[in-house]
């Protein structure tokens, strides 16, 4: 399998909101996803929650499915939880980390996203594609 990585580069960021991570980051994911070529995409990870709360209020994953038109799945992996979406999320442990990640998801049924996280390469608690985007994206 091949591996592409799409680096864009966006002036004007709005600043971090608490409650409204999305306005800062759904931008930058739109901005990449215009790029891509989504014909054969099965669905779309996330660094967030697809909801923040049990009432089906988006988080940045369900912003950007319903910005996609709701026709790619997201699942969102998230390393905090809120106390508000503990029925929207699933707990993963991976590696031999006992600090779970939380899963949602938002167009495929949710135990089964928590079973493709789970199942990711890497041996720790973080997947390899995850670790490694992060750890990219911190050094731009």
């Amino acid at each position: 399998m091949s591996q592409n990585i799409i680096i864009e580069i966006l002036n004007d960021i709005e600043p971090y909101q608490p409650g409204a991570f999305y306005k800062r980051e759904l931008p930058c994911l739109l901005a990449v996803i215009a790029r891509a070529d989504l014909s054969n995409v099965e669905a779309i990870i996330v660094d967030g929650h697809v909801y923040i709360d049990n009432d089906g209020n988006y988080g940045l994953g369900g912003y950007l499915y319903r910005s996609l038109n709701h026709k790619i799945p997201i699942i969102g992996v998230a390393k905090r939880a809120f106390h508000t979406n503990i029925e929207t999320t699933i707990k993963v442990v991976r590696g031999k980390s006992n600090n779970p990640l939380h899963v949602s998801a938002i167009g495929i049924d949710l135990l089964t996203a928590a079973q493709f996280i789970q199942n990711m390469h890497g041996k720790h608690r973080h997947p390899t594609l995850l670790k490694t985007l992060d750890a990219y994206n911190k050094t731009k």
